[in-house]
């Protein structure tokens, strides 16, 4: 949920190279050292300097692209795959039994697109493709419970998205090493919190519709709306680390099929958040 898909790929991390520092390592003598971190050119041997230790495996360099990843076409791309959620999710919408496989294969395509060291399209799209039949069939099962509720929880999606997106624009919220510390503690507390809850569930241990979430503190605050809540900070956390990742891409001159990546990395994150959302309202109308 912290999309590593962005944050573990060194084209966008941050931790690319500009074309002035490529041609200044480039250009050192042979004698001279290696700078820390930086790898040889393929087929030479590694030159043992100061920072380097024999047999330490270097980051990757990604060198800037003639064809770079822009903000234009990882718009496109995005747009692209949320039109295949769209079309996947009015089959779910009206084939609910597809939201369960739909699920399954989603958190799989997930995992698998999430941890690849190369964006590969036909994954990224068939996980589109997934969460699309997962996500019309729980947006089908909840409007016919709770009539409207689909159309709120979209435009609560849109806010927070676009609430996030021009506090970054602004400068007033970025990420820090402490912040994204505490995020990633709470995302483990949060998925541990989730998996007890199902198992539960499953288990008829508890038999609330939303087990654990559906107990109430204070004698009105239902404790789903409370860890939802949270859960809606988390993913506009999220957001905000997807953003700056992007725009470490863009400013690096990374080469264009990482915009894929960045593209299949707000995906997961908006869909995380609408799925939260949905559950927030459901609550709150069951209640």
């Amino acid at each position: 949920m912290s999309n590593p898909a962005l944050s573990n790929n060194p084209a966008l991390n941050g931790k690319t190279l500009t074309a002035e520092e490529l041609h200044r390592i480039y250009d050192q003598p042979a004698a001279q050292p290696q700078r820390p971190g930086i790898d040889v050119p393929a087929g030479q041997p590694a030159q043992q300097g100061f920072g380097a230790q024999p047999g330490a495996q270097q980051p990757p360099v990604i060198t800037p692209s003639d064809k770079p990843m822009t903000y234009e076409n990882t718009i496109s791309k995005t747009v692209m795959l949320f039109l295949i959620v769209l079309a996947f999710g009015a089959v779910g919408w009206f084939v609910p039994v597809l939201m369960l496989p739909g699920a399954i294969a989603g958190l799989v395509l997930g995992l698998v697109n999430a941890f690849k060291k190369e964006p590969s399209v036909p994954l990224i799209i068939a996980y589109a493709a997934a969460q699309g039949l997962f996500l019309g069939g729980i947006s089908g099962t909840f409007e016919a419970m709770f009539n409207g509720i689909v159309a709120q929880a979209i435009i609560g999606t849109l806010a927070v998205f676009a609430i996030t997106l021009l506090l970054f624009r602004s400068g007033k919220v970025r990420t820090s090493p402490r912040a994204t510390k505490i995020f990633m503690v709470a995302i483990i507390g949060y998925a541990a919190f989730s998996l007890v809850n199902v198992v539960l569930m499953l288990t008829g241990v508890n038999s609330d519709p939303w087990g654990m979430r559906g107990a109430v503190l204070f004698g009105w605050l239902p404790l789903g709306v409370v860890i939802g809540a949270l859960a809606v900070l988390l993913a506009a956390y999220s957001l905000v680390m997807d953003f700056e990742l992007i725009q470490n891409g863009v400013r690096n001159r990374v080469p264009e099929k990482w915009a894929w990546s960045a593209a299949f990395g707000l995906m997961v994150t908006l869909i995380w958040l609408y799925v939260e959302i949905l559950r927030i309202i459901a609550i709150f109308r069951s209640n």
